[in-house]
């Protein structure tokens, strides 16, 4: 089973709780205004297709982290495979935590005719979900770009009255291979995103 993805960061602490392999799948089909990653809105084109197992083997093999976290894009678009994959890492002992512009109501409604997404739900720890609202930027929650989205807690991996859920949002900057990665708290991310394409 393959899976298209756009990017992936093995270790970083501003994509949930804890040290996590942060991935995020190409396509999304919901498109918010404002969101900072629109390279990854195109299905089919760009990012590349890898093998699920090799990727849980990558991900499972990779020291200090607690975690997977699935972004985009849209990971419920690519439901059969991020199951998969999510399954997988959840089997090798490692927390998943899912993003998704759908709401949970949404994505219920999907689960009825897609086993992709309840799978998907199933397997999770965590879930943000809703559309991003540049206008409603959170400024309380940590993880969570706008005021509007809700974070579900679906195991007893997590709490919501961890202090963790409630410190400062960060932005981590990468350069790796000559290549800059920004990943992180939404807003201030794309600023520095859009500071560099200008200058």
């Amino acid at each position: 089973m393959k899976l298209r993805v756009a990017q992936k960061i093995r270790d970083t602490e501003a994509e949930g709780p804890g040290v996590r392999y942060a991935l995020w799948v190409q396509g999304c089909t919901i498109r918010c205004p404002g969101c900072c990653n629109p390279e990854m809105f195109v299905h089919g084109k760009g990012g590349v297709e890898v093998e699920v197992a090799d990727l849980a083997a990558e991900i499972l093999s990779t020291p200090r982290i607690e975690g997977l976290s699935v972004l985009g894009g849209e990971p419920f678009e690519q439901a059969d495979g991020v199951a998969e994959l999510c399954r997988l890492v959840k089997a090798g002992g490692k927390t998943v935590m899912l993003y998704s512009g759908y709401t949970l109501a949404e994505l219920r409604e999907q689960a009825k005719t897609k086993p992709g997404v309840q799978a998907m739900l199933d397997v999770a720890d965590l879930l943000l979900d809703g559309r991003y609202d540049a206008t409603q930027p959170e400024k309380a929650r940590r993880w969570v770009g706008s005021t509007n989205q809700q974070l579900h807690f679906f195991t007893t991996a997590y709490r919501p009255d961890e202090p963790r859920f409630w410190s400062s949002n960060t932005v981590e900057l990468r350069l790796e291979n000559g290549k800059l990665t920004i990943n992180g708290w939404p807003a201030p991310a794309d600023v520095l995103r859009q500071f560099l394409r200008s200058s």
